[in-house]
């Protein structure tokens, strides 16, 4: 499921697996049709894994940030305990939006 969320100044989407899970945030967005390329350039997106920014916190913590073709962060994952989470958060991330394209969601 995506969601997309409107404040008094911005765009932005979340990306959720089945259960409500936050896979992926992303940035915010001036415009609606904005965020709405960029969802659906999500698919073509993640196919290339040069496009996720594997990053580790100051406090240790591992994330993800996703980057569009011209290499600006489009959105950022949760934080995970381990390098090994953070891989899987990325897999699922993969297959969440596979699945949604196969569903017609994107």
């Amino acid at each position: 499921m995506i969601e997309i969320n409107k404040n008094t100044t911005a765009f932005s989407f979340k990306l959720k697996t089945q259960s409500g899970h936050t896979l992926l945030k992303s940035v915010e967005f001036e415009k609606e049709e904005d965020v709405q390329k960029t969802v659906k350039s999500l698919n073509p997106l993640c196919d290339n894994s040069i496009r996720f920014e594997r990053k580790t916190n100051h406090d240790g913590m591992f994330l993800f940030n996703l980057k569009d073709s011209s290499g600006q962060i489009i959105g950022y994952s949760q934080l995970y305990n381990s390098e090994a989470g953070m891989e899987n958060g990325i897999k699922n991330l993969k297959n969440r939006i596979s699945s949604l394209v196969n569903i017609g969601e994107l």
